[in-house]
């Protein structure tokens, strides 16, 4: 099971992480995603959600990162979490509006 919310800050993705743990997503499993790299480090440190990291990607997918742009990347983690391309895509157009992702998943693919 996976749930999706968009929003546009910090206090808003605080809230929802809140009403997602209530409906029993683990932290772990909670992934914040901003297009600005640090805007996401700084976001997933202080709300303690999870990092999407080898175990989520897979090691070669992790590795290829380091060479896309940033919207690849984050198109290419959305698709590790589970979303479709089509998804994938459509959520990091809201990234490039300035929101926050937010992707709540009871398992990593």
């Amino acid at each position: 099971m996976k749930k999706v919310e968009i929003v546009e800050n910090g206090v808003q993705a605080t809230e929802i992480i809140n009403s997602l743990e209530a409906a029993g997503f683990a932290k772990e499993n909670i992934y914040i995603f901003a297009h600005d790299e640090d805007r996401s480090k700084h976001l997933k440190d202080a709300t303690d959600t999870g990092s999407m990291g080898f175990k989520e990607q897979g090691f070669f997918d992790s590795i290829g990162n380091m060479f896309k742009s940033r919207g690849d990347e984050l198109r290419n983690k959305f698709e590790a979490i589970g979303l479709s391309k089509q998804e994938a895509d459509q959520y990091e157009k809201e990234l490039d509006k300035g929101r926050l992702v937010l992707v709540a998943t009871d398992e990593v693919k």
